[in-house]
């Protein structure tokens, strides 16, 4: 079963066997990929205020080719 998670906080993809489940008691669960995004979420920080996180998905979103259309 090769389920990938995204964080809940960064909404990075979490590799297999790493990273952190959390369950509150209203059965909601959310996947973490590291213990500083776990902490800024206890904080109740928001994701895409936080300059780390933007740096991050910019570098993973020029590593990863567009699919163009090709129009005739």
């Amino acid at each position: 079963m090769n389920m990938e998670k995204k964080c809940s906080f960064c909404g990075l993809p979490i590799e297999l066997g790493t990273g952190k489940m959390f369950v509150r008691s209203d059965g909601t669960i959310y996947f973490f990929c590291s213990s500083k995004c776990e902490n800024n979420f206890a904080l109740g920080r928001v994701s895409r205020k936080i300059e780390w996180i933007r740096k991050k998905v910019k570098k993973i979103a020029k590593k990863k080719p567009r699919s163009r259309k090709k129009t005739e």
